[in-house]
C-alpha cells in the first residue's frame, strides 16, 4: 500500500512500528540514527513513501550480558558502545572498532543496528558481526527469528531481512579468556569509510591458537568470512611463517572491485598487509590463558 506522498510516523511502541512495517512493506524506510538514510534521501538515492521513526522505542536500546552473549539493542548508539565498560569487558574489539566510526557527532547519533541493516560492505559493524559470528534478532508481526550475521548480508546495501521486518538486537559472543583480537583498517583520512579492514579474534592456550575468527571488509560486496585463513592460523603460536601464509591466503580469498578509492589489485595487496597486522596484534595483545 503506497501513501499518496511522503509520510512520517513516530510509533510509541515496537508493536506499532511492526504494524506500520507490515502495512507499508518495501515502501517504508526505518529512521534510526539517520546518518546513512538522510544523505541518501538528500541525494534522491532513496524514495520511500513513509519514514518510520524508531527513536521513541527505548526497548530497542541498551547493552547487557545474557545467556553467554553481549546483547546490544539495535538503537544503541556507536558512542554508547565506545564508552561502555561492560561492552569492553565482554568483547574489547567492540570498543576498538566503535572509536573508528566517522566523527564524534556521527558516533553520538548513529546506531549499531542502523549500520548493520544498511549493509555497507566497508562499515565496521557489519564486519565485526561477521568476524565474531554474531546473531541478529529480527521481528515482524508474523514472526520472530534469529539470523547468523554470516548469512544476513546478501550484497552491497542488501540483506536477507524481509520488507516488514525490523532488526531489534545484535548478540555478540563473549570473548574467552586467554584470547586476543586484532582490528586494522585503512582509510584516506580519520573518519572516512574504510577502503579495506580486517578483524580477527583468536583463542589461545599456552600461546598456541586453538580457534580463530577472521573477516575482511571493503574487499567485496559483503564482509567476507575467511575460514581457510582461520585454518592456517589454528595451531600456530604467531610465527612469522604462519602469519605470512595466512595473510597471503587472505589476499587470494578476496575479489574486490576497482573504484575511485583504489584498484582491485591495491585492495588485494592491502588485505594482505592488514591481515598480517591484525593477526600479529591479536597474538601480541592476548591475555594469559
Amino acid at each position: 500500500m503506497k501513501p499518496p506522498r511522503l509520510s512520517y510516523a513516530r510509533p510509541e511502541s515496537l508493536d506499532d512500528a511492526l504494524s506500520l512495517a507490515a502495512r507499508y512493506g518495501a515502501d517504508a524506510k526505518l529512521l534510526a540514527g539517520g546518518q546513512s538514510l538522510v544523505p541518501m534521501l538528500n541525494l534522491r538515492l532513496a524514495d520511500p513513501g513513509i519514514l518510520i521513526d524508531l527513536n521513541r522505542l527505548s526497548s530497542l536500546s541498551g547493552i547487557r550480558r545474557e545467556n553467554g552473549s553481549l546483547r546490544i539493542g539495535a538503537l544503541t548508539r556507536h558512542r554508547e558502545l565506545e564508552l561502555s565498560a561492560e561492552a569492553a569487558a565482554a568483547e574489547p574489539m567492540l570498543k576498538r572498532a566503535a572509536r573508528e566510526i566517522g566523527h564524534l557527532a556521527i558516533r553520538n547519533r548513529g546506531t549499531v543496528g542502523g549500520s548493520i541493516a544498511h549493509a555497507d560492505p566497508s562499515a565496521e559493524w557489519p564486519l565485526l558481526a561477521v568476524a565474531l559470528d554474531a546473531k541478529l534478532g529480527l521481528r515482524s508481526q508474523r514472526k520472530s527469528r534469529t539470523v547468523p550475521a554470516r548469512e544476513f548480508f546478501a550484497g552491497p546495501f542488501t540483506t536477507c531481512a524481509e520488507p516488514d521486518e525490523i532488526l531489534t538486537e545484535i548478540d555478540f559472543p563473549l570473548a574467552t579468556s586467554g584470547g586476543g583480537f586484532g582490528f586494522q583498517e585503512l582509510c584516506r583520512r580519520p573518519g572516512d569509510f574504510a577502503i579495506v579492514a580486517v578483524a580477527c579474534r583468536l583463542d589461545l592456550e599456552n600461546g598456541r591458537c586453538t580457534a580463530a575468527r577472521i573477516a575482511v571488509g571493503g574487499a567485496g560486496p559483503t564482509p567476507l568470512h575467511l575460514p581457510a585463513v582461520e585454518a592456517i592460523v589454528k595451531g600456530s603460536r604467531g610465527e612469522n611463517d604462519a602469519i605470512n601464509e595466512a595473510a597471503a591466503a587472505a589476499s587470494r580469498a578476496v575479489d574486490p572491485a576497482s573504484d575511485l578509492h583504489g584498484s582491485a589489485d591495491y585492495r588485494r595487496r592491502m588485505v594482505a598487509v592488514l591481515a598480517r597486522r591484525a593477526l600479529s596484534e591479536a597474538f601480541t595483545n592476548a591475555s594469559p590463558s
